[in-house]
């Protein structure tokens, strides 16, 4: 069986942001941010002009991802502890344990994970990305898609999701 797919990394595919983990034991990490990279491959049949998608078509989705990530706080919407609530004073209190934070609503991201893991940052960004390939290339199969993301040289979270057959 044949398959085939596209891979992409530029330089301009990365977000700065910051944030903490949250690890088994109930401790976590000092808010910190990082300088991340993104990595995307798509496994698709090939159309009539024998590509797998339009490079000019993805790199424009991906790129849209890491802008609505890039210099935000990144809370994870998803943790059974952490709280994160918009107060009256336009700022968002962040909640964990002992901790308190005062962000600026503006300036943070409660996404839908459990932690701000690359692990699940690389999820996150997988499933928006095959939702807005879906939405605007309705006619593009998207069988399997690989996105990984790097918070260090060296360093990725990857995520995996194939199609069921």
């Amino acid at each position: 069986m044949e398959t085939w797919s596209i891979r992409i990394h530029k330089d301009y595919l990365k977000f700065s942001a910051a944030h903490f983990l949250i690890f088994p034991d109930g401790t976590a990490e000092r808010l910190h941010g990082h300088n991340y990279k993104v990595f995307v491959e798509l496994h698709g049949p090939l159309d009539a002009h024998g590509l797998v998608m339009n490079f000019k078509e993805i790199k424009p989705l991906v790129r849209e991802l890491v802008d609505e990530l890039d210099e935000y706080v990144l809370l994870p919407g998803k943790h059974p502890v952490l709280r994160a609530d918009r107060v009256e004073d336009g700022a968002t209190e962040v909640r964990y344990l002992s901790r308190r934070y005062l962000i600026p609503s503006e300036e943070v991201r409660v996404l839908p994970i459990s932690n701000t893991s690359a692990e699940n940052l690389a999820s996150y960004l997988s499933a928006e990305l095959r939702r807005r390939v879906t939405a605007r290339f309705p006619s593009m199969t998207v069988q399997a898609l690989e996105v990984g993301v790097e918070e260090t040289p060296g360093q990725r979270g990857i995520h995996r999701w194939r199609a069921d057959p």
